[in-house]
């Protein structure tokens, strides 16, 4: 009788061991059948777009001292909840912002549906922390999805994984109650598992009552000590849904998967340029950096760090020089509306682009044999095998391309297709300066085109 106990037992074992197996095989693999084709294939839109607009908006507007300030000054639910309560941006008008967005050159925008303070933009059916239950009264997201989509913006959706406010999320070393001994006590019991159930059913929300949607950032996992990760988010099971509800969709770097094949789509450095473009095991992949109009991502009204026109243009060019893409962000008002000195960036970027756009869509990093001269910046389209030279400082008379000689049919300035002479540069008679023999000489105006960044437009052979 012993004996069949332990025969059952170990059966069982090995059956529940096999089952595990499959399912965490099933997941790996709904994850990486795709070949690299396809993915570039699905990932084409994104990768031609070049530039999108991230949208942080919440009850941290209403402070507007920073989206983190419920964690940077350690306040409890009571004190934040004044700001639910008051919630009311009377003066929403989300075809107002897609005009904006579209005429800035944005091709795409992310909105946070949810962030770390767990305030929910959509009548989700999980939590009455939303903002259906404020002043306001109505649902954010679905009007916001409708405007952009009119105005030919593709979808995407940000949703934070961590949640200072739902009963069942841990304390961990970003929680705004970290360093509250008591609290931390008092909330020992909470169980992330049901937490991760939370976070599974208001995905599923995000990604059946929108529509298509077209790129996801899940933000952000911190493994290690008073920290969560994988197993924490059930990441794998989450992705696997994820993949399934939506098939097209895009999905950032965030989920602690970046060692699973299929487990994420893009890297997102955030607040800084890298040097070349981003590698993972030496090899090129998809990344697009967030960056914010100042330090702040939601609304601060009384910081003063403001990137200039030139310097976010700039952004962009370099951003696309390195393959990738740009997210740049805006934050709202509690009122609903875009700071003015937002609305000022976003025209000088759309007056730029107006003239300046086929340099930035559907461009990527220069072929190798192409030298970026000093002060100046590389794009190339692929496709229509043209080269973009972006003159930062502009020369007095000349501009000296090398390796570029011979392989030029044509030149202009992109902002009125003026024309550009160029010869194959020789000796300077004045200096005996030698020149490599594949040099091309531009002929440029004396003054700088009246424009932030002048471009010049290379027809290839």
């Amino acid at each position: 009788m012993l004996h069949r106990k332990k025969t059952f037992l170990f059966n069982f074992f090995m059956i529940s061991l096999l089952i595990s197996l499959f399912l965490s095989v099933s997941v790996k693999v709904c994850t990486s059948q795709e070949t690299e084709q396809q993915k570039m294939e699905r990932m084409k839109w994104w990768t031609k777009a070049r530039f999108g607009m991230f949208i942080h908006w919440g009850l941290y507007a209403m402070p507007a001292r920073h989206e983190w300030v419920k964690n940077r000054e350690r306040m409890t639910d009571e004190e934040y909840q004044k700001y639910f309560e008051l919630f009311d941006p009377d003066l929403y008008n989300p075809e107002e912002w897609a005009r904006i967005a579209k005429k800035a050159g944005m091709k795409y925008f992310v909105v946070t549906t949810k962030h770390h303070e767990g305030f929910c933009l959509w009548d989700s059916k999980y939590t009455d922390y939303k903002v259906t239950n404020t002043p306001y009264g109505k649902d954010l997201i679905k009007p916001m999805v409708k405007a952009f989509r009119n105005e030919g913006l593709r979808v995407g959706f940000y949703y934070s994984l961590l949640d200072w406010h739902h009963p069942e999320y841990p304390v961990d070393r970003f929680h705004p109650m970290r360093d509250n001994k008591e609290f931390r006590e008092k909330t020992r019991n909470r169980d992330i598992k049901k937490y991760a159930e939370y976070v599974s059913n208001q995905v599923r929300e995000l990604l059946t009552q929108f529509g298509k949607i077209d790129c996801l950032f899940l933000d952000f996992s911190f493994p290690g000590k008073d920290g969560k990760g994988r197993n924490d988010w059930q990441s794998e099971r989450l992705l696997k849904m994820i993949r399934k509800l939506q098939p097209d969709i895009i999905i950032n770097d965030r989920l602690d998967l970046l060692d699973v094949p299929g487990g994420w789509d893009f890297r997102t450095p955030e607040q800084f340029m890298p040097r070349e473009w981003v590698k993972v095991n030496g090899k090129k992949v998809p990344w697009e950096t967030c960056q914010t109009f100042s330090g702040s991502w939601g609304y601060y009204r009384d910081q003063y760090t403001w990137k200039s026109v030139r310097q976010l243009i700039v952004m962009l060019i370099e951003t696309v020089s390195k393959g990738g893409n740009l997210l740049l962000n805006v934050g709202p008002t509690a009122r609903g509306t875009f700071d003015k000195r937002a609305i000022e960036r976003l025209e000088g970027i759309g007056e730029w682009m107006k003239f300046h756009s086929r340099s930035i869509y559907g461009c990527t990093e220069a072929p190798e044999q192409f030298k970026k001269p000093d002060n100046c910046l590389l794009t190339y389209n692929p496709e229509t095998r043209r080269l973009y030279v972006h003159i930062l400082e502009w020369p007095p008379g000349r501009l000296y391309l090398d390796g570029f000689a011979g392989k030029v049919k044509y030149a202009q300035l992109l902002n009125d297709a003026s024309e550009i002479r160029f010869t194959k540069a020789r000796r300077s008679s004045v200096l005996s300066e030698k020149v490599p023999g594949n040099t091309l000489m531009l002929r440029l105006p004396v003054r700088k085109p009246d424009v932030i960044v002048p471009v010049i437009e290379l027809f290839l052979k």
